[in-house]
């Protein structure tokens, strides 16, 4: 363990990064409390999506590093803001009159318009939790309602009241003069309607700890800010939940990045230190819009795992978090491929390399070894040319390319036989657009048939690479680019495609013949 420990210490690894800056906080004494806490908040407005996925995952490969380089028991807090009223109606979800007749109340008084949990807030946190659960996280999930109606947050909300002014001139510091007229880091909750209001407090009581307010139709109200009476606004609930819990790592989006300085100052103001913080840029949809939980747009989890195996998604997670990242259906094969280059490498790294490895960090230290003897961008073209409609029609293929291989000593590959069948049947081929060879494509593919035919070679992918790279040579492609993309165009109907060697070694060398000949033939196209 000390030389783990001693490489870890010194890993450029973000996760150990951020970890030793964690364990700084504690270099002369332990923390009271007995553990490290990190946490993950989410806001339960709409159903989850990845990005809020990716934060509990990196919290959590920061956490697993952490405790690489010390012995401080961990937490992981996963907090849903469910007590936020709920400002819009999402998109995405049925009964759009239903919600909107609920707009401003609890998202845990919202009904549940797909009918199936107490409360849409609840609906929204099982989706969530049931998510996670599939990625096999340790963690304590926290609803905020039950955090404040529980009396939980009782004391933090005392000390607030007491220290109003102080948590309000950070507050209106950072507001434009029109909303400073109105605002109140108090949101009270209305005993009759149960709508969250967001109306300007009369008098706030240091002693009682009560707020006092005039309702929208001039009622005025007396509350006490404990007991579930009152919530925080955003920014101060970010901060005092921070005091109030002893949060010492929480990452979020860059686009929360300019509220840190408040919600780290509201933090000490109700006797809190200030946590780490980790901020990473956004995912963006095909667009190169934000992903948005109210929009839908982006990827789901589910989504995802349609098409792919878990793993692939935690090292698209793991890959540059301080990066905008595009996350659209053509990232799955890439992040896939990679993953298992990756996995493969592992064995033979020094202990340094191995923490430096995502899938280190994905597997928490113990990654698997890979069975994928066929890419999964090569399992697409050969669904597209075999026309296989389930994985079985991929594997008489794959046991022809690697004998040894079978769906029981192969598991990964064969759920990503199965998980390509499905991709390519959904994002590819409805885009294929073949079309037919120009004269000097014509003669070079010709030449290319002639040479696989007296081809004795076996099914070497190098040699067989070699051997297409020279047909593309002495055709006097230039760049040699040119002939691949051809060779994709006029047989895959893409621009872009696998190593052409280690395609014919897998579709084989009889079939190969047959499809270049119906290219030629102008069938594809057609």
């Amino acid at each position: 363990m000390s030389s783990l420990r001693d490489a870890a210490m010194n890993s450029k690894a973000w996760p150990f990064e951020e970890a030793r800056r964690v364990l700084k906080r504690y270099e002369k004494k332990a923390p009271e409390k007995g553990y490290v806490l990190f946490e993950t908040g989410y806001g339960p407005s709409g159903l989850p999506h990845i990005g809020t996925f990716g934060e509990v995952q990196r919290t959590t490969m920061i956490r697993r590093a952490f405790e690489i380089i010390s012995d401080i028991p961990t937490r992981l807090f996963c907090f849903s803001d469910d007590l936020d009223g709920m400002r819009k109606v999402p998109e995405n979800v049925p009964q759009q009159e239903l919600l909107k007749a609920n707009i401003q109340k609890p998202l845990t008084s919202v009904p549940d318009p797909f009918g199936e949990y107490p409360s849409f807030g609840d609906h929204n946190n099982a989706m969530l939790r049931r998510f996670l659960d599939t990625f096999g996280f340790e963690y304590e999930f926290y609803s905020a309602t039950e955090f404040y109606n529980s009396g939980a947050f009782d004391d933090t909300l005392r000390l607030a009241a007491e220290r109003y002014e102080k948590i309000m001139e950070i507050m209106l510091a950072s507001l434009r003069e029109e909303r400073q007229q109105t605002y109140s880091c108090f949101l009270p909750i209305h005993p009759e309607t149960g709508r969250v209001l967001y109306v300007p407090i009369k008098h706030v009581d240091k002693k009682e700890h009560t707020v006092t307010f005039d309702d929208e139709t001039g009622r005025e109200w007396t509350l006490p800010v404990t007991g579930g009476n009152v919530k925080l606004q955003w920014k101060p609930d970010f901060g005092a939940r921070w005091a109030a819990l002893g949060v010492d790592f929480e990452m979020y989006g860059k686009d929360h990045s300019t509220n840190t300085p408040i919600y780290d100052g509201i933090c000490e103001v109700l006797g809190g230190r200030k946590p780490e913080h980790f901020t990473y840029e956004l995912f963006l949809d095909e667009q190169g819009q934000k992903i948005s939980k109210s929009k839908g747009n982006g990827l789901t989890i589910d989504e995802w795992l349609t098409y792919a195996a878990t793993e692939s998604l935690g090292y698209f997670m793991y890959q540059k978090p301080k990066t905008a990242k595009r996350l659209w259906w053509d990232v799955i094969p890439k992040a896939v491929d990679e993953y298992h280059q990756q996995l493969r490498a592992f064995p033979d790294q020094d202990e340094a390399g191995k923490l430096a490895n995502p899938v280190w960090h994905i597997h928490g230290g113990n990654p698997p070894a890979s069975d994928m003897v066929v890419p999964f961008a090569m399992l697409l073209n050969l669904a597209s040319v075999a026309g296989a409609k389930d994985k079985d029609g991929l594997w008489g293929f794959i046991r022809k390319y690697a004998p040894d291989a079978s769906p029981e000593a192969n598991p990964q590959l064969d759920q990503a036989a199965a998980f390509a069948v499905r991709y390519f049947n959904d994002h590819v081929a409805p885009t294929r657009t073949f079309r037919a060879p120009t004269e000097k494509e014509r003669a070079a593919m010709e030449d290319l048939v002639a040479r696989l035919r007296v081809w004795d070679g076996g099914l070497d992918a190098e040699a067989l690479q070699s051997m297409v790279f020279a047909v593309g040579k002495e055709h006097g492609f230039e760049p040699l680019r040119d002939w691949f993309t051809a060779l994709y165009e006029v047989l895959l109907g893409a621009s872009q495609g696998p190593r052409f060697g280690g395609f014919i070694a897998l579709y084989g060398v009889a079939e190969t013949i047959a499809l270049i000949e119906r290219g030629l033939a102008g069938e594809l196209a057609a």
